[in-house]
């Protein structure tokens, strides 16, 4: 495994933060297969509105998969179990939210999550998260406006779509 930020001692950050959007984080014992993990091993889950962690699950894999939950639209949110789906341009949206909300959470920013992004091997067409954050993701941040998850500031507007 990368040598990445884990969820480890952040779970009562990680509950409030997406608490504003109703998710609630069930921490799983170590060891244990993740409910919901649509990648197994140490990922997050989603089942319904809740995000399954263990200590150590990535923080970015947590922030990833709650950001499929605000992105998606309520006919997929109340059936979801496991595959979040949606199309190239939500995940894109989730990529773009999971940055945004990082800064969000203490001792960890978008410097870093980027870096983890990079570290677990999400792949971008300009090669690093940061350089696709900085330079080819409006794209992302229009549709997150569009839908009302972010504001003109791209800062969270802590609604679901």
């Amino acid at each position: 495994m990368p040598d990445v930020t884990l969820c480890k001692e952040r779970v009562p950050e990680i509950e409030k933060l997406f608490l504003k959007y109703v998710v609630t984080v069930k921490q799983v014992n170590d060891n244990v297969p993740i409910p919901g993990s649509y990648w197994g091993e140490s990922e997050a889950g989603l089942i319904n509105n809740r995000l399954y962690i263990r200590n150590d699950t990535p923080l970015h894999s947590a922030l990833h998969e709650a950001c499929h939950y605000i992105c998606m639209q309520n006919e997929r949110r109340s059936q979801l179990h496991t595959d979040a789906g949606g199309d190239y341009d939500e995940e894109n949206g989730v990529c773009y939210l999971q940055i945004v909300l990082s800064d969000e959470l203490t001792a960890y920013c978008a410097d870093q999550i980027m870096q983890d992004m990079d570290l677990w091997g999400y792949t971008f067409r300009l090669g690093s998260a940061r350089a696709w954050f900085e330079e080819d993701a409006e794209d992302a941040r229009q549709w997150l406006l569009k839908a009302g998850i972010i504001d003109c500031l791209s800062s969270p507007t802590w609604k679901l779509r």
